[in-house]
């Protein structure tokens, strides 16, 4: 009686509690076999929402293949579905609403026996520019330096609206949709085991030593704490901070060799010596604060759809999205509680264990363009069933208000200042608002530095978008190098508006 009990304990369980894993598990092969005799949905890009993936009519029991006509320009942003494995990107969280499963498509599926038509799945509309997406890949492709990895983000400051994501090296995500699951697991293989790993998305899932790029946040820290752009702050040639024999020099003499120089020119200059300075002064704590005030050490982010049936994403459970890696100031102090002055000063300057993604990045930007809010950064503008009636539009979130918007706009002059007249010009457009910051981060070992700009561009007093490039291992000028592409990305998304 014991043993018929727990049969019927077990029996219930598997059909009631487990029943809906059991349906979609990717084990099933008739719940495969349905899913593939439905059109997926397709993925769309904006202005005119053009179609970025397609499906090919086949002869074998899987009706249908995925297919993705422009293959690496959009692999790690929209992602693959494959027939067995894990998809990934916007076809991993927008998969069952693609797929045609979603509750949302109900009644699709349930009248589809009556008027005999198999619906296809429901199209996603990105947020994504087509225009800022073709000129970021070609750019990063072709840069200057003769980087073959990296990455750019760009972002509407205004709502958080991914406008572009790009990393390289990329890959092309057709072979990985065949049916043929031999050779998709050859192909995976060979990708997984490449030691420029193509299959990682740079631009969200790595972290990266910023160098100067940190400066901005050492910035707002010393102006939300009484600083002005006008106060002087100690430079020189050189800086030996306490404690260390470790000596802290600038980028070329003529860099800030005077006792001191205004914050303003600091960062305009990117001012090693008086960076440093600056930081030991204002402390740890106030380093780490700010840095978290603008989402350091956020290891719930994803960015995707903003949220399902009105609520917000919350975090990377809920599943809607890209997760992001969190971006980390490091330990800037001693096992005894106070702050090692050296980490401390090296971290300043964006170095140390400071690391973040590129998507940080261009939030740090947007953050400042935006008067000092951080908006939540999604990829998903509406969905539509598939006869292209809305059942789900965006509406932009707030995600935090890291500075007040009087330490903003001194920011966000002091950052124009760096593209008119120090070392981010290759940046500029001739009639709008550009500013940023350039960053030249020190790897370690042989291997040459990195290469940062982020920055934002300003239209008519209106903020439009907000961009970071990363240059991996670029060596020298590679800084130059990405603020010269984050100038032709924002362009690209000026034009797109309508301006010059």
């Amino acid at each position: 009686m014991v043993l018929f009990g727990l049969l019927f304990v077990n029996l219930n369980r598997v059909q009631f509690f487990n029943a809906d894993e059991y349906r979609t598990s990717p084990y099933n092969g008739r719940v495969q076999i349905e899913e593939y005799q439905r059109e997926r949905g397709l993925i769309l890009v904006g202005p005119d929402a053009r179609p970025v993936t397609g499906n090919e009519e086949t002869d074998g029991p899987l009706r249908y293949r995925r297919t993705y006509p422009e293959g690496p320009l959009w692999a790690h942003v929209v992602g693959y579905k494959p027939v067995n494995g894990a998809p990934t990107g916007i076809e991993a969280f927008e998969n069952d609403f693609l797929a045609g499963t979603s509750d949302k498509l109900f009644w699709d599926r349930l009248l589809d026996p009556f008027t005999g038509r198999n619906t296809p799945g429901g199209n996603v509309v990105t947020t994504l520019s087509r225009s800022a997406q073709e000129v970021a890949f070609a750019q990063l492709r072709d840069n200057r330096s003769g980087s073959g990895k990296g990455a750019v983000v760009a972002l509407d400051p205004r709502t958080g609206a991914v406008q572009a994501m790009v990393s390289l090296p990329t890959f092309d995500p057709n072979g990985l949709t065949s049916h043929d699951s031999n050779e998709v697991q050859a192909l995976y293989e060979e990708l997984d085991a490449d030691p420029d790993r193509p299959l990682l998305n740079r631009a969200v899932a790595e972290t990266f030593f910023p160098g100067s790029v940190f400066k901005v946040i050492v910035s707002a820290a010393a102006l939300q704490r009484g600083y002005t752009p006008d106060t002087l702050i100690p430079a020189g040639p050189t800086y030996n901070p306490p404690q260390t024999s470790h000596v802290i020099g600038n980028a070329a003499p003529s860099i800030c060799p005077q006792a001191e120089v205004t914050l303003a020119v600091a960062l305009r200059d990117s001012c090693n010596t008086g960076f440093a300075q600056l930081g030991v002064t204002l402390g740890a704590e106030a380093l780490t604060s700010t840095a978290a005030d603008f989402g350091f050490g956020d290891g719930d982010l994803v960015v995707g759809r903003l949220g399902g049936d009105g609520l917000p994403v919350v975090g990377r459970s809920d599943g809607r999205g890209i997760p992001v890696a969190a971006s980390q100031t490091g330990d800037l102090v001693r096992d005894d509680g106070e702050d090692d002055p050296a980490t401390v000063a090296l971290s300043s300057i964006g170095q140390a264990s400071v690391r973040i993604t590129p998507l940080q990045g261009a939030m740090i930007a947007a953050t400042v363009a935006n008067g000092g809010v951080q908006m939540r950064p999604y990829l998903v503008q509406r969905l539509l069933d598939a006869d292209l009636v809305p059942v789900y539009s965006a509406s932009p979130q707030q995600l935090r208000r890291p500075v007040s918007a009087e330490v903003a706009g001194a920011l966000r002059d002091m950052m124009v200042g760096v593209v008119t007249g120090g070392t981010g010009t290759n940046a500029a457009i001739p009639g709008v608002q550009v500013g940023g910051k350039t960053g030249t981060a020190e790897v370690g070992g042989d291997r040459p530095d990195h290469g940062w700009f982020i920055g934002f561009a300003i239209v008519d007093g209106v903020p439009v978008s907000a961009v970071a490039v990363l240059l991996e291992n670029a060596g020298p000028g590679g800084s130059a190098e990405a603020a010269r592409i984050a100038g032709q990305v924002l362009r690209a998304v000026v034009a797109e508006r309508g301006g010059r």
